[in-house]
């Protein structure tokens, strides 16, 4: 991108006028570094935008003023080195502020302690809107505009990966995100140095994974790291997915499959990439600004976790029931591990614990609006994302039980699930028939198990269009206490 477009959308951009605003009342320098000088020279367009900030001292106590006038959350990230995150938002502008103190007695030796190249350049905030030339203001003393054009992740120095390990993860989130390939210096120190990851605060580890999740390279990056046993850091309970094998309908062992799937995931986003109903569902937030895109490639990766520990045989058959709950069971301590918010953990929950059904209701020869009604009972808001899940999952087996015909009638049916899917968020929903303190007046029953029983059959036959009344609602109530009492 010419030089004169940059300086332009520096000058023209609305989230740095709120901070050169913000800033005039305080002496200290302030440029702005990293990712978003960086996605200019690359016209990198994004849905969520971040900002960071080097301040020469005091950031801290700045950001949180500026916060208190913003009326934004505020976080400090990391007391040692003055980092903070302002969280703001309004009708028409998101994003984070990170503001850090330097790192080092000036902005050059401040450049010096930043992780890759790319990211070590910066801008005198207090300057743009001055600037004729966007050379007279932009710093760049270790080639980040060289490695721009050669696709290059390369450490600044040879500190920048033992200084902070989670750069580790950030090398590969950057590769996924940009294409890049990263250099074969940096890849030596990564290998080096990939047990100290773990000793990171896992909010760090969990936010460049989401980044590569949220990529359209995220196998290749997860391929990468793999190869160099990274991700055994980070998820410990993929180890026992190595080297074991399925049955007759899989080629692939347990592990090389979860990653045949995360790659077949990114495929068909790829394949549905016209249809707008299922991209606005993956490029919904789920929590802060992680998406559903990202998370349902986690779910894709971790999706028969539980396999291990559920494999037996039966009549010398190898069998794996069950493992679906054992998957659901073993996630949360891998959620507590990755610190993500209950919103992720119980979409990825239920993902990974209802990843089978799609196929069952495949199997049924004709598909009775009772049984479309339970999955959406049961999936939720996850019912889209776990059977795209379920097509990629069977993309991913191709043993030599596997047909054809079988796996293009389970993909009709997905896709009509999620079709159906978007047209029930459209239209109204029904009303309640009755609830449950009505129930237990009129059925002299106190609260208890059969009251939601009788509730879920009220609105399951509803659903079908087996009763439209409160009068019918009340006597397929008086048959099932009746029965119940029998």
């Amino acid at each position: 991108m010419p030089t004169q477009t940059i300086l332009k959308g520096l000058k023209d951009n609305l989230y740095l006028d709120l901070i050169t605003g913000a800033f005039k009342k305080y002496p200290q320098e302030i440029y702005l570094v990293g990712g978003a000088l960086r996605d200019l020279f690359l016209k990198r367009k994004k849905a969520y935008f971040d900002f960071d900030f080097a301040v020469s001292r005091g950031a801290i106590k700045i950001s949180h003023r500026i916060a208190c006038e913003l009326k934004s959350g505020f976080v400090v990230l990391d007391k040692e080195h003055g980092s903070t995150r302002i969280v703001y938002r309004n009708k028409n502008l998101s994003c984070n502020f990170d503001f850090t103190d330097f790192r080092g007695k000036d902005i050059n030796e401040d450049l010096l302690h930043r992780d890759f190249t790319v990211n070590s350049m910066a801008v005198d905030l207090r300057k743009i809107k001055q600037a004729k030339d966007l050379n007279e203001i932009l710093l760049d003393p270790y080639g980040a505009r060289k490695d721009i054009k050669l696709k290059k992740i390369r450490m600044v120095s040879r500190y920048s990966i033992p200084e902070d390990p989670v750069r580790i993860m950030r090398a590969f989130s950057l590769s996924a995100q940009l294409g890049f390939k990263i250099g074969p210096n940096t890849f030596k120190e990564i290998k080096k140095y990939k047990s100290k990851i773990s000793s990171c605060a896992f909010e760090r580890i969990t936010e460049e994974l989401f980044k590569i999740m949220d990529s359209q390279n995220g196998f290749k990056a997860l391929r990468e790291m793999d190869s160099l046993k990274i991700l055994d850091e980070i998820l410990p309970e993929i180890k026992p997915m190595r080297g074991v094998n399925q049955g007759p309908y899989h080629h692939l062992d347990v592990y090389k499959h979860s990653l045949q799937t995360t790659l077949e995931i990114e495929n068909l986003f790829s394949q549905l990439s016209n249809k707008k109903e299922i991209q606005g569902y993956l490029n919904s937030f789920i929590s802060g600004t992680r998406t559903r895109r990202a998370l349902l490639k986690m779910a894709a990766f971790l999706h028969d976790i539980g396999k291990p520990r559920a494999r037996h045989l039966y009549k010398g058959k190898i069998q794996f029931h069950g493992h679906e709950r054992v998957g659901r069971d073993m996630l949360k301590d891998i959620a507590l591990r990755l610190r993500i918010s209950n919103d992720e953990k119980e979409a990825l929950s239920r993902i990974i614990f209802w990843h089978l059904r799609p196929g069952y209701l495949a199997d049924i020869e004709k598909l009775s609006t009772r049984a479309v009604f339970r999955f959406f009972r049961d999936a939720k808001d996850e019912a889209v994302a776990i059977v795209l899940l379920s097509i990629a999952d069977q993309r991913s087996t191709r043993g030599p039980l596997t047909r054809g015909e079988n796996r293009k009638h389970h993909e009709q049916v997905c896709l009509g699930l999620a079709k159906e899917y978007f047209r029930r968020k459209r239209e109204k929903k029904l009303p309640k028939l009755i609830n449950g303190h009505e129930l237990m007046k009129v059925l002299k029953l106190e609260s208890g198990p059969l009251i939601g029983k009788i509730l879920l059959e009220i609105e399951e036959a509803q659903a079908a269009g087996e009763i439209k009344t409160k009068a019918q609602a009340l006597g397929l109530a008086r048959d099932m206490a009746r029965k119940e009492k029998k």
